[in-house]
């Protein structure tokens, strides 16, 4: 059996150990969720697009986009488990016990706001391409390129990045304050030892009710993300809202809720599953 080793608690004499591991292990994570759940996020994608799920292409092509989204996958998680894991390190030696849940939030929103600078322009190529908003063969450089020329670096290949921060940060709130806390408490209730598969169903629990709670930001960032560029208010998430509100009630602002609960739940457990696992793997190889 493994040995359990927290990050906070390594007796490791640098810390540059802490930042590969993180790295190695959150990309391995993303890659993988990402590959293996990909047609479930394209049928949210197309759910919550405005032009509606068949016109999007129904059922039809859920791979498309994989590319963009596999290759932005693992710099993207690496990114983030590395400043999580990095600012965790730090803050954890001058908060108390109770300071716990804190010291999550703010190292997940600021994990967030840093893998959205690979994030964003990932996204905005993989759901045009997902809600088949491009012509037909249509290159993730193609769209970058369009969206620079057209709109800019901010305005076009950072669309939403403001929605975006929007969306993750209250799902951070929620789901890493959560994972830690149902990790810390899982031996207690169960009485069993905290293994990867444990790991990864609290990382499923945590992970599917942030996602439900979240929706209505997640749709409104993918209708920001698809949006023409001459349409008025697009990058604005009250004006969305409001507008989805108002065309298609308050099942609108839920649009894609069941596949985006299913993708996060599973892919929640696969990610912090496969991120546990090769943790201790680096782990044991480092103390050997």
């Amino acid at each position: 059996m493994f040995k359990i080793m927290s990050l906070e608690n390594r007796s490791i004499p640098t810390s540059t150990f802490v930042y590969w591991s993180s790295l190695i292990s959150g990309g391995i994570a993303g890659l993988v969720v990402d590959i293996v759940l990909f047609p479930i996020d394209t049928i949210k994608t197309r759910l919550q697009s405005e032009r509606g799920f068949l016109r999007s292409g129904g059922f039809q092509g859920v791979y498309k986009g994989l590319a963009p989204a596999a290759a932005g996958s693992a710099p993207t998680a690496a990114l983030f488990f590395c400043t999580y894991d990095g600012l965790k390190s730090h803050l954890n030696r001058w908060a108390s016990h109770g300071q716990q849940p804190y010291v999550h939030m703010i190292s997940a929103a600021s994990a967030e706001v840093v893998a959205c600078l690979i994030r964003v322009p990932i996204e905005i190529a993989k759901q045009r391409r997902q809600a088949l908003s491009v012509k037909h063969g249509t290159s993730s450089l193609e769209i970058w390129y369009h969206a620079v020329r057209t709109e800019g670096i901010r305005r076009g290949l950072y669309r939403g990045f403001g929605t975006t921060i929007m969306r993750e940060v209250p799902f951070s709130f929620i789901q890493f304050p959560l994972w830690e806390y149902l990790k810390l408490n899982w031996t207690l209730v169960t009485g069993t030892s905290l293994t990867p598969f444990s790991v990864a169903i609290c990382g499923a629990i945590a992970g599917g009710i942030a996602a439900g709670l979240t929706t209505p930001l997640d749709v409104a960032k993918t209708r920001i993300m698809l949006a023409d560029e001459h349409i008025a208010n697009r990058s604005n998430i009250l004006s969305v809202l409001r507008g989805i509100r108002r065309e298609q009630g308050f099942r609108g602002l839920f649009a894609g809720f069941v596949p985006r609960v299913l993708w996060i739940t599973l892919g929640g457990a696969i990610f912090f599953g496969f991120y546990d696992l090769t943790s201790r793997l680096l782990n044991s190889e480092e103390s050997n």
